[in-house]
């Protein structure tokens, strides 16, 4: 008899989804996929032991979105928001060339000191993003910058059916769909609501303030 499958192993699960997703995306867009990257055996480690520490377990869970992942954060850790150093901590494991803006894990963790701590924090929530794997794109100067999923009608519709998916499958996680919590009122909570009117996702989205979040450049 097979053992059920609980949060941690359906988030697990969900990577190596990612990890195997190709995606064309139109100009000089393309896509920052850490569970397919030169780090993915590292990236599934640490995931393995963050995931397993804080969702071994079948409770149901609110879903806090972001729009997408930056390119030096969580496009490379593959753990939302979290910053390099309290994934050491965690995991015991340093990723080289990470870095998180500050004022990103800052809010995090003052969210989550208000809550009691991480262990209560998570026992409540997950977080992702809209579109769960990072976008970037090159500038005048050649340089990548990040990208997000909404910043050209093109783009918008070759992640669609991607978004759609992989919303569907991290509701499956065991997520409380009462209410899905939106990382700031613009774009990414206009999009959202949008979807969410088609295919009803959850029964009501709320914005939260995104005035100290900032992706890393």
């Amino acid at each position: 008899m097979s053992k059920q499958k609980n949060f941690s192993d359906k988030v697990l699960e969900f990577n190596e989804w990612l990890a195997n997703e190709s995606l064309d995306l139109p100009g000089n867009y393309h896509i920052n996929n850490p569970f397919n990257g030169n780090n993915k055996e590292k990236i599934r480690e640490i995931t393995t032991k963050f995931y397993k520490k804080y969702y071994n377990d079948s409770n149901k869970r609110y879903l806090i979105l972001g729009s997408s992942p930056a390119r030096r954060g969580t496009a490379v850790t593959g753990i939302p928001f979290e910053d390099a150093n309290h994934l050491y901590k965690e995991t015991g494991i340093m990723i080289d060339n990470f870095y998180i803006n500050k004022s990103s894990s800052d809010f995090l963790y003052e969210v989550m000191e208000q809550y009691g701590g991480c262990d209560n924090f998570y026992k409540d929530f997950f977080m992702s993003f809209v579109c769960p794997l990072g976008i970037v794109s090159t500038n005048a100067a050649g340089n990548e910058v990040n990208s997000n999923y909404y910043e050209t009608k093109k783009l918008e519709k070759a992640l669609y059916d991607f978004i759609i998916t992989a919303l569907q499958k991290q509701i499956l996680f065991g997520i409380d769909t009462s209410v899905c919590y939106c990382i700031g009122s613009g774009e990414n909570f206009k999009f959202l609501s949008k979807i969410n009117e088609q295919y009803y996702f959850f029964d009501k989205i709320v914005a939260l303030e995104a005035s100290k979040i900032y992706h890393a450049i």
